[in-house]
């Protein structure tokens, strides 16, 4: 395992938040807000409405700045969202989850969750000096974040139809 649990569900859910902004856009309605926030297991009060997912979708940019920085810069971006969000981490546990660090009140806003939780993510990716793990889609075609978590950091793609479509082209190339 390169990160903790808890580091790689934030990741992968910045990841996949980012990544939402690419088209077609998979973030424009309170219900997919919704589904997004359970399947990354988010915890807290949620309001559903369509402030809480303009909020959430403003995000985007800024996250997508931190993932694609350079390690120095990321800890200054890092630095400002904690300090911005006055963050104070704390160890919990629920559900089905061991001790782990949420940096704010579960009465927080999502938005506010979330941009904490990525930056509290950043800081074991920024300690462990991992940030090659992180990088735009191999696709030409595409700009969507790359989370590799692989043990030989084989991923290049950032989705299975990115890859599958970087393999039909190969295939093509071949054949001519």
């Amino acid at each position: 395992m390169v990160f903790t649990h808890d580091t790689e569900a934030s990741l992968l859910a910045t990841v996949a938040l980012v990544n939402s902004a690419e088209a077609p856009d998979t973030l424009t309605t309170p219900e997919e807000l919704v589904a997004f926030l359970d399947e990354h297991e988010f915890t807290g009060t949620r309001v559903g409405d369509a402030a809480e997912l303009a909020a959430v979708r403003d995000l985007r940019p800024r996250l997508r700045a931190l993932l694609t920085s350079d390690r120095d810069t990321a800890a200054g971006l890092v630095n400002d969202l904690l300090g911005e969000e006055h963050a104070l981490p704390q160890l919990v546990r629920h559900g089905g989850h061991d001790w782990h660090i949420h940096a704010v009140a579960p009465d927080a806003p999502v938005a506010t969750r979330i941009a904490v939780e990525s930056a509290m993510a950043m800081i074991d990716v920024i300690r462990a000096d991992e940030m090659s793990r992180l990088g735009t889609c191999a696709d030409p075609d595409c700009e969507g974040l790359v989370l590799d978590l692989s043990r030989n950091r084989s991923r290049r793609f950032c989705s299975t139809t990115c890859t599958n479509r970087a393999a039909v082209a190969a295939y093509r190339a071949r054949q001519r």
